[in-house]
């Protein structure tokens, strides 16, 4: 499994991140959805993609031309905590930007 370094420098990319805040509710969500919600082409949207899938925090499925990505369900416990600290500092901020 890859170390916490590598989880942190996959996240470090906004448009990892903004994938990665889609993919953590649990379901399996196809590519075009990333690159639609997130604005990426699909050669952009494949290779980070291909990053957060290095880093453990993702696994795929293809479905004919289209590939599927969903959470990692053997992601390591504290690495699942690092990330919803990320997402959940991300959420206090947006909340304190709107207030």
């Amino acid at each position: 499994m890859q170390s916490a370094l590598d989880l942190l420098s996959a996240l470090a990319e906004p448009t990892r991140l903004g994938a990665v805040r889609l993919l953590w509710d649990g379901r399996e969500h196809c590519v075009c959805e990333l690159m639609r919600v997130l604005g990426a082409t699909q050669s952009r949207m494949s290779r980070h993609m291909a990053v957060l899938k290095q880093a453990g925090v993702v696994t795929d499925r293809r479905d004919a031309q289209w590939v599927r990505y969903r959470r990692n369900a053997e992601l390591p416990a504290e690495h699942a905590a690092i990330i919803e600290a990320v997402l959940a500092s991300l959420d206090s901020v947006g909340d304190r930007r709107a207030a």
